[in-house]
């Protein structure tokens, strides 16, 4: 009675069999095995066909385990196997193949494309660098997507650092820990009650100053000032900056401790006391003073924002957001910081005919720590 074949091509041999000749194919079967949990290697310069054959001394390579394919590709290419093993003309022949494989594709891409396929079916498309976990399923190969192109410390050992995509996610002696999205994705983090939110990240920050927490100066003040637009609607509170005279208006803050203490930014937040559509020049300034040194010092460098009048009274409108301004005083954690406000009404440039009525302004400044502790 004839031998059959299973799906790797093994003898399975029937009772009575290869008398004299069962050591020889048993030592052949024990060689298949050992094949189906082997390694090879495939230079795919040219297109490949991976073959299993019944029992024979022939190419091997459909039986593999670890397969890694090597080469710059020089074009499309593709690694094709067989549906069932075998030549088709013996009982194996009709045997789907069903086995995994692991695929390391080790090749130069340089823009062509690589795929991995039952012949005659679709499979799927490898990337460079990547290691695949996929199987034969009698009808085409399957990706599983359990493997992927990870990287980790060669030395994982205390001391090291175990990063993934050469990211780090856990670092000793002091080092950071960097989290990165992929693509246009958001760091986040779960707390213990299953809540997920975006992670804080250091860099612009802002507060928020209304007119109520400025007063005009001594010496050419600004005027409070509250508008009523109509009874029970909003009112603005304001500091009226003079059309002819430069007048000033300050407020101070105790800088938040995670300030990188370099230069800030603001934007003014006014509305018209006419319909002129003239320019309005407005200026800040600041000076930060650690405990015990004097209040009685020179104020920085001012930075001046320009805006035109939009037209129409009690209409809210914004100036562009300034060029950046250095703060006075060396500046250093926990300083109290002191800002002078002012419109350049004196300047040529300053056309806008009435009082600009301001109601804040937002002040911008950059972090360089996750909170103020």
């Amino acid at each position: 009675m004839a031998s059959n074949y299973n799906s790797l091509g093994f003898n399975l041999m029937t009772t009575g069999e290869n008398a004299g000749t069962w050591g020889t194919n048993t030592n052949l079967n024990l060689n298949y095995l050992r094949d189906t949990f082997g390694y090879i290697s495939i230079a795919m310069t040219s297109d490949r066909t991976l073959t299993i054959p019944d029992n024979s001394t022939g190419t091997y390579d459909g039986r593999a385990f670890i397969i890694e394919l090597t080469g710059t590709l020089g074009g499309t290419r593709v690694l094709d196997i067989a549906a069932t093993a075998g030549s088709g003309s013996s009982p194996g022949g009709s045997a789907s193949i069903l086995k995994p494989f692991i695929v390391f594709d080790n090749t130069t891409h340089s823009g062509d494309t690589l795929t991995f396929k039952v012949t005659g079916a679709t499979g799927f498309a490898l990337s460079e660098g990547t290691t695949y976990l996929c199987y034969h399923n009698g009808t085409d190969i399957i990706n599983t997507g359990l493997l992927s192109s990870v990287v980790a410390d060669t030395s994982p050992q205390l001391g090291g650092d175990l990063d993934v995509n050469s990211n780090d996610i856990v670092s000793t002696s002091n080092g950071n820990i960097d989290i990165v999205p992929n693509g246009t994705g958001v760091a986040r983090a779960k707390d213990g009650s299953g809540t997920t939110a975006a992670l804080k990240i250091a860099g612009t920050e802002t507060i928020w100053v209304p007119a109520q927490a400025m007063f005009g100066t001594t010496t050419n003040g600004a005027d409070a000032q509250a508008v009523e637009t109509q009874a029970t609607r909003p009112e603005l509170k304001v500091l009226d900056f003079d059309a002819s005279t430069a007048e000033y208006a300050q407020f101070s803050i105790a800088m938040p401790k995670s300030w990188n203490l370099g230069t800030v930014t603001y934007q003014v937040f006014w509305s018209p006391s006419t319909t002129n559509g003239g320019n309005c020049i407005f200026g800040l300034q600041g000076l930060a003073c650690t405990e015990g040194d004097t209040a009685d010092a020179v104020f920085g460098t001012a930075q001046e924002v320009t805006d035109a009048g939009i037209g129409t009274v009690e209409d809210v409108q914004m100036t562009s957001v300034s060029s950046a301004m250095t703060i006075a005083g060396s500046p250093a954690d926990d300083d109290y910081t002191f800002f002078q406000l002012y419109r350049d009404a004196a300047d040529g440039s300053d056309t806008f005919t009435g009082d600009a009525r301001v109601m804040g302004i937002k002040l911008f400044y950059t972090t360089d720590a996750a909170n103020d502790g």
